[in-house]
Protein backbone atom coordinates (compact mmCIF):
# COMPACT_ATOMS: atom_id res chain seq x y z
CA UNK A 1 0.00 0.00 0.00
CA UNK A 2 1.34 3.40 -0.94
CA UNK A 3 1.35 6.07 1.72
CA UNK A 4 0.55 9.61 0.70
CA UNK A 5 1.30 12.88 2.44
CA UNK A 6 -2.42 13.34 3.07
CA UNK A 7 -2.71 9.85 4.57
CA UNK A 8 0.25 10.55 6.84
CA UNK A 9 -1.27 13.84 7.99
CA UNK A 10 -4.69 12.24 8.54
CA UNK A 11 -3.26 9.38 10.63
CA UNK A 12 -1.25 11.77 12.80
CA UNK A 13 -4.23 14.09 13.18
CA UNK A 14 -6.47 11.21 14.21
CA UNK A 15 -4.14 10.06 16.97
CA UNK A 16 -3.85 13.67 18.20
CA UNK A 17 -7.63 14.24 17.97
CA UNK A 18 -7.08 17.15 15.56
CA UNK A 19 -8.29 17.99 12.10
CA UNK A 20 -5.70 17.16 9.41
CA UNK A 21 -5.66 20.72 8.05
CA UNK A 22 -4.62 21.95 11.52
CA UNK A 23 -1.24 20.24 11.13
CA UNK A 24 1.14 22.20 8.93
CA UNK A 25 4.08 20.62 7.14
CA UNK A 26 6.59 22.45 9.35
CA UNK A 27 4.77 22.06 12.68
CA UNK A 28 6.77 20.24 15.32
CA UNK A 29 4.80 17.05 15.94
CA UNK A 30 6.12 16.67 19.47
CA UNK A 31 4.92 20.17 20.33
CA UNK A 32 1.47 19.14 19.09
CA UNK A 33 1.41 16.26 21.59
CA UNK A 34 2.81 13.34 19.60
CA UNK A 35 4.69 11.44 22.29
CA UNK A 36 6.71 8.25 21.92
CA UNK A 37 3.79 5.98 22.78
CA UNK A 38 1.65 7.52 20.03
CA UNK A 39 4.53 7.27 17.57
CA UNK A 40 4.88 3.56 18.38
CA UNK A 41 1.12 3.08 17.92
CA UNK A 42 1.31 4.69 14.48
CA UNK A 43 4.38 2.68 13.52
CA UNK A 44 2.77 -0.62 14.50
CA UNK A 45 -0.31 0.22 12.45
CA UNK A 46 1.76 1.27 9.45
CA UNK A 47 4.11 -1.70 9.68
CA UNK A 48 1.09 -4.02 9.51
CA UNK A 49 0.29 -2.29 6.22
CA UNK A 50 3.81 -2.63 4.83
CA UNK A 51 5.45 0.70 5.68
CA UNK A 52 9.04 0.20 6.82
CA UNK A 53 10.06 3.42 8.62
CA UNK A 54 11.30 2.92 12.14
CA UNK A 55 11.15 4.95 15.32
CA UNK A 56 14.76 6.16 15.14
CA UNK A 57 14.35 7.47 11.60
CA UNK A 58 11.21 9.39 12.51
CA UNK A 59 12.65 10.67 15.78
CA UNK A 60 15.35 12.50 13.83
CA UNK A 61 12.69 14.52 12.01
CA UNK A 62 10.12 16.27 14.20
CA UNK A 63 7.88 17.72 11.48
CA UNK A 64 5.21 16.33 9.20
CA UNK A 65 7.38 17.21 6.19
CA UNK A 66 10.37 15.49 7.79
CA UNK A 67 8.35 12.34 8.41
CA UNK A 68 7.08 12.42 4.84
CA UNK A 69 10.63 12.62 3.51
CA UNK A 70 11.61 9.55 5.57
CA UNK A 71 8.55 7.55 4.57
CA UNK A 72 8.49 8.49 0.90
CA UNK A 73 12.19 7.63 0.53
CA UNK A 74 11.42 4.09 1.73
CA UNK A 75 8.50 3.46 -0.62
CA UNK A 76 8.99 1.50 -3.79
CA UNK A 77 9.04 3.70 -6.90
Amino acid sequence: MAFTFDRLRADIAAILHEEPEEIGPDDNLMDLGLDSMRVMTLLLKWQEEGMTADFAALAEHATLQGWWEVISARQAP
